[in-house]
């Protein structure tokens, strides 16, 4: 007889796995450069005891305090539905505010402000991670010096060139690799330990206050390259809904975190051993033999990283493009099993461009850590604000006063190191802010845009209701087939069946009004998707709803609604579908200011057909345009 407790503790294990090859890529490549930041960076320190031990306390408190009680036991629990990420997180907010309030308006500001910032950071990590993996060759010999940005270059480029072509088959390689990765952070750390085991001292807080006592002005400076070794910290949650939060939770208490404080601790002792190695005190962990090894295996872990963190920037468009706050964009799906891997052309070219742009300008790992960590503390200070007005809802009054302390002095420590970070603007963090406010003028103008043009399309509409009653009491002209009509609105005529009545003077034998919305939650049951209403003896209204991280397809709506329904069938040869195109024009008024209205109407021109977007075949469309002023 099996044992099912077997089964589940195996599903796990694969599943911790896994998580160690697409969760942990980030912060698993931050030793590379975080403590050489720390000590050499643009503050540098004496290598001293005292500073040794000051800095390696403030990373382990930092991993202790940020990484293990604020995202894994605290965030991971604010999920929805399983799901997590900024976006989810902002969804969870929203169903507690009123639909155009003021605090609604807020929450998706700050949301939106959140994953903006995230293509930031899905710039700066490639670059900084392959760059600081192969700079492990001028290590091996000084000659190679001149190579590493051309080398850099090449990997990123063969690394976004494989993205249309899926990462199915490589996966399966992240997880072990990763996990050698690992083993080998903390088998090189350990060695170092052994022959100095006085610097474990360094994870008694006294060291992190001491040195904050005696530098306070430079360890506040100092906490920007701090954050270097959480960067990372926003995977854990964001990628809940893939692997679940056990497997993130024992994956990293069970091997990531001993890891890295492992390695952390080793580099320490290894400057206090011989202080010249601070030239790249990850690399002169190793010996002589193992050298290349080393340097091909942190260009693999790098790779992984960046993977991780370009999937993740596919993944946020789509979420984006679902709420609404973005325009419809090609998803091309890598994988005919996992419905996560997909891949957006766009979104991918614009990264590689952007990536190549940044090796160029910053040419190695220690320039680029400069811009590295204002977007990832703006985040976590957004993670922690939404967690307040999400967590606690089903505690207890006790309970739910503590849980607000504990977050209370998180915030706090979010609120310091973002501080921090706000003096790397003119050194190279203002390209993240940069490319974060871009995005969010470009989402936020979206949004807006989108519900000032359904604003103006509701203006003329009629009410549906006594419009159907009307056209059945007396028909124009009736014709074969299925009319399906696209309609964001559920109790208006739409544009595109007056604009049929007007011009062709013909109503099909069956007319059917198709309703496409997004749910504030990830994923809608099958059984609750589709709604169907009879309006009339010829005349039916569906009304399908997706999570924002599902795809919506016409085709597949439709057949479940024969499934519901069996009289309603949907021939592909007698089915003729509606659609409305707006073109945006300014009027002399305008609802927005010009430039807004310029970007949004660029947008709207650029953005992917309804045709494509919700797979209708592309033959069996009538488009029905019409201009409208905003």
């Amino acid at each position: 007889m099996s044992n099912p407790n077997a089964g589940r503790e195996s599903s796990l294990a694969a599943l911790s796995l896994a998580a160690l090859g697409v969760v942990y890529g980030d912060i698993g490549t931050s030793p590379l450069y975080t403590l050489k930041e720390c000590l050499d960076g643009h503050t540098p320190l004496e290598i001293i005891p005292e500073n040794v031990y000051g800095m390696l306390s403030l990373i382990f408190w930092g991993l202790m305090l940020v990484v293990s009680l604020k995202y894994v036991f605290i965030i991971l629990r604010a999920d929805n539905r399983g799901e997590g990420g900024v976006l989810s997180l902002m969804a969870l907010a929203l169903q507690k505010a009123t639909p155009g309030s003021k605090k609604a308006l807020v929450i998706a500001a700050a949301g939106i402000f959140g994953a903006a910032l995230f293509y930031g950071d899905s710039m700066i990590t490639p670059a900084i991670s392959v760059l600081s993996a192969l700079e492990g060759v001028g290590v091996v010999s000084h000659k190679l010096d001149p190579y590493i940005v051309p080398m850099t270059i090449a990997v990123l480029i063969a690394l976004f060139a494989i993205q249309s072509r899926g990462t199915a088959t490589v996966g399966k390689l992240f997880g072990p690799v990763m996990m050698l990765w690992f083993a080998v952070l903390g088998v090189l750390g350990l060695l170092q330990i052994i022959k100095n085991p006085a610097v474990l001292a360094a994870m008694s807080p006294v060291y992190a206050f001491r040195f904050a006592e005696y530098h306070s002005v430079q360890a506040f400076v100092l906490l920007g390259a701090v954050v270097l070794a959480l960067t990372g910290a926003e995977a854990l949650y964001a990628d809940m809904g893939h692997f679940g939060r056990p497997a993130i939770r024992r994956a990293w208490f069970g091997f990531v975190l001993p890891s890295l404080v492992l390695n952390y601790f080793g580099q320490g002792a290894l400057l206090l051993a011989d202080p010249k190695t601070i030239k790249n005190p990850f690399f002169l962990l190793a010996p002589d033999w193992a050298l290349v090894p080393l340097v091909v295996l942190a260009t693999l872990a790098t790779v992984i990283a960046s993977q991780a963190v370009i999937s993740g920037a596919f993944s946020m468009t789509k979420q984006a493009v679902q709420l609404g706050f973005c325009p419809r964009m090609n998803i091309e799906h890598t994988s005919e099993t996992e419905i996560g891997q997909i891949y957006l052309p766009q979104v991918n070219w614009m990264l590689l461009i952007s990536v190549i742009l940044l090796v160029l300008a910053f040419r190695s790992s220690a320039n680029l850590a400069s811009a590295y960590g204002f977007a990832v503390t703006c985040t976590m200070v957004v993670t922690t604000l939404l967690a307040f007005m999400v967590l606690g809802r089903t505690l207890t009054r006790a309970k739910r006063v503590v849980l607000w302390i504990v977050l209370s002095f998180l915030f706090m420590i979010d609120l310091l190191l973002f501080s921090a970070n706000v003096l790397k603007i003119p050194d190279g963090g203002w390209f993240p802010l940069v490319i974060g406010m871009i995005a969010f003028t470009v989402m936020m103008t979206w949004h807006r845009g989108r519900a000032l043009l359904g604003d103006k399309l509701h203006e003329g509409e009629l009410p549906l209701s006594g419009f159907v009653e009307s056209l059945e009491s007396g028909p124009p002209q009736r014709v074969e087939g299925v009319a399906v009509f696209m309609t964001g609105s559920t109790d208006s005529v739409p544009h595109a069946l007056l604009h049929n009545l007007k011009h062709n003077k013909v109503l099909h034998e069956q007319v059917v009004f198709l309703t496409v919305s997004t749910a504030d939650i990830p994923f809608v049951p099958r059984k609750e998707r589709v709604v169907i209403r009879k309006l009339g003896k010829t005349f039916h209204q569906i009304i399908a709803t997706y999570g924002f991280k599902e795809e919506p397809q016409v085709p597949e709506i439709l057949a479940q609604v024969e499934e519901l329904q069996p009289d309603l069938r949907f021939d592909p040869m007698e089915t003729s579908y509606f659609l409305s195109r707006e073109t945006i024009v300014q009027g002399k008024h305008p609802a927005i200011s010009r430039w807004r209205g310029w970007l949004f109407s660029i947008m709207a021109r650029n953005s992917v057909r309804a045709t494509q977007y919700f797979k209708i075949p592309p033959n069996r469309v009538v488009e029905m345009g019409t201009q409208v002023e905003l």
